[in-house]
């Protein structure tokens, strides 16, 4: 790959101009679906998962693929597990980056297996192809989808929920989504991913914080006609009770293993930009998306971590085994990316200009492809 370098200027332009971003998403957010009706019932947030009673008639004599993982709880059960116990037919399972039971390290391949507690065959969305197959969608009417998101643009699993939502309308399979919350839904920011630098990483032309749930993302797909050759997919939503955007809300379950806690979740949105740089953002460590560093940075910063191999989150991190020196943002109020309705960049300016060279902080590749601005020949 011919190396390149990332300008620090557009960077910051096109940041500035987010409110573009803003409003294509609140012009393109309105696409119709079926819906399941809901009624508050409480103060608290129901997710679509554990509102049982409302969708278990749709689902009665229908042989069911499941696209879950970790997240996707009805009370202190997996959702797979709850829906078998109340007799409802499940035949497949599908399992998205980090696995099934979101046990697997970030990008680690992950193979078909049977589930042990319940001998459902569980075929894998992130090792040899992302969409499922029409062998793999054999013997299944109706797909579910119920995985925890976290609102930013390069999170997988919104590309999985892509393939798979294009996959059923190939297949004429209905797709009901379990709606949760999205835990950074305050604001919407960031530059419009450029189609030249589509992957699965970043599929669509949505600002890095997209502001929406999954229920809400999935219409828009359909709506904006972004699936294959425009086709539709048959899509119902069971929508949450008591949700409003913007409302706190602290998830239950770690989404991945390297956004292990809720400051972590709330702070990826900003920091995943520094993985198109020679920034650790302590991948490696116990506190991933809560560090910033580098071994260059010894004679600049007093507070240090080391990277090392940890299986199930991170086997081969970016500086594994090299002392970083740089930011410990811990302590660090996540109230205020929520109450500025920006991402944060200033630390992003401030290592950038602590590290030595400072054009060097621009590593050679477009990572995730979550940075998509002006390139220039070194």
């Amino acid at each position: 790959m011919k190396k390149t370098y990332l300008s620090i200027l557009p960077i910051l332009f096109l940041f500035l101009a987010h409110n573009n971003s803003v409003n294509h998403t609140k012009a393109t957010n309105s696409c119709s679906a079926d819906q399941v009706a809901i009624k508050p019932i409480k103060n608290n947030i129901v997710t679509g998962a554990e509102q049982t009673v409302r969708y278990l008639p749709l689902l009665k004599g229908k042989r069911l693929g499941m696209t879950i993982n970790q997240t996707s709880m009805i009370g202190k059960r997996l959702s797979m597990d709850s829906l078998l116990s109340l007799g409802v037919k499940v035949v497949k399972g599908f399992g998205p980056e980090h696995g099934f039971r979101g046990n697997a390290s970030d990008g680690a391949t992950v193979g078909n297996f049977k589930d042990e507690k319940t001998g459902i065959p569980i075929i894998s969305l992130y090792g040899n192809h992302y969409k499922p197959t029409r062998e793999d969608l054999e013997g299944v009417d109706v797909m579910i989808f119920d995985i925890q998101d976290v609102g930013a643009r390069f999170y997988t699993f919104l590309s999985t929920l892509h393939y798979v939502m294009e996959a059923c309308a190939e297949n004429n399979i209905e797709l009901i989504v379990f709606d949760r919350p999205n835990p950074n839904d305050a604001f919407v920011d960031g530059s419009i991913l450029e189609e030249k630098f589509k992957s699965f990483v970043g599929m669509h032309p949505i600002p890095i914080v997209h502001g929406m749930t999954f229920g809400e993302y999935a219409q828009m797909i359909n709506g904006e006609g972004w699936l294959k050759n425009k086709i539709k997919c048959r899509l119902k939503i069971v929508d949450m009770q008591n949700y409003k955007h913007g409302k706190p809300y602290t998830l239950p379950v770690a989404p991945s293993p390297n956004l292990n806690t809720q400051r972590s979740v709330l702070l990826y949105p900003s920091l995943c930009l520094f993985e198109g740089t020679v920034i650790s953002v302590g991948r490696g460590t116990s506190i991933p998306f809560q560090v910033l560093g580098n071994p260059d940075l010894k004679d600049k910063y007093s507070f240090s971590f080391k990277p090392v191999s940890i299986k199930g989150m991170s086997d081969s991190p970016p500086l594994m085994n090299q002392v970083c020196y740089g930011l410990d943002l811990r302590k660090y109020d996540t109230n205020k990316i929520k109450e500025s309705g920006r991402l944060n960049l200033s630390w992003l300016i401030e290592l950038y200009k602590a590290y030595p060279g400072s054009r060097d902080f621009l590593i050679l590749k477009i990572y995730a492809g979550n940075i998509c601005y002006t390139l220039y020949d070194n």
